[in-house]
């Protein structure tokens, strides 16, 4: 695995994260992965999301799928979802279509790599080995990350820095 970009992160409280769609260590189901880049039956559906356990003076939180172990410096950005209200402790499966219509009010997507806005599934190259898709939930301090429309989710690491209260993580993998 490449380096991973909220090394520099620390919240003090660990999340706890999980998801129906699929178990923290397994492979990924077809949903969760990429017809849109080649995955035969992928239907780029993001995963379901619960999560609890967070402390007190959480003001929202942030969501992200990274692939660390995809080639290039950097890894690959799947989603990122930011200014997810401290009331809400879940998301339905499909919440990161791109029209964004299942997200909570005031939920705003970043751009992923695919260059598009909302969940790109999994599709690492083929013979590429085993790739982990890393799901983290993030407790904040701020209500609003004030990073403007458009922004790449690869600007997430940097804006979240010093509001971090706590976070958890689930992962699933896939290879082709």
């Amino acid at each position: 695995m490449s380096g991973d970009p909220f090394a520099s992160l620390h919240g003090g409280a660990t999340l706890s994260v999980s998801s129906s769609s699929f178990t923290d260590g397994s492979t990924l189901p077809l949903e969760q992965c990429s017809g849109r880049m080649g995955v035969h039956g992928g239907r780029d559906i993001s995963p379901q999301l619960s999560w609890s356990g967070a402390p007190q003076g959480t003001l929202s939180y942030a969501i992200s799928v990274h692939d660390p172990d995809a080639p290039g410096a950097g890894g690959f950005w799947h989603w990122a979802a930011v200014d997810i209200p401290a009331s809400v402790t879940s998301l339905s499966s499909g919440a990161g279509a791109e029209d964004g219509a299942s997200l909570p009010s005031g939920a705003k997507q970043l751009k992923n790599d695919g260059d598009s806005v909302g969940y790109l599934g999994a599709a690492p190259p083929r013979g590429h080995g085993l790739h982990h898709y890393i799901v983290r939930v993030h407790a904040l301090d701020v209500e609003h990350l004030n990073l403007p429309s458009g922004a790449h989710a690869n600007k997430l690491p940097q804006a979240l820095k010093g509001h971090v209260l706590a976070t958890g993580r689930v992962t699933g993998t896939f290879s082709r």
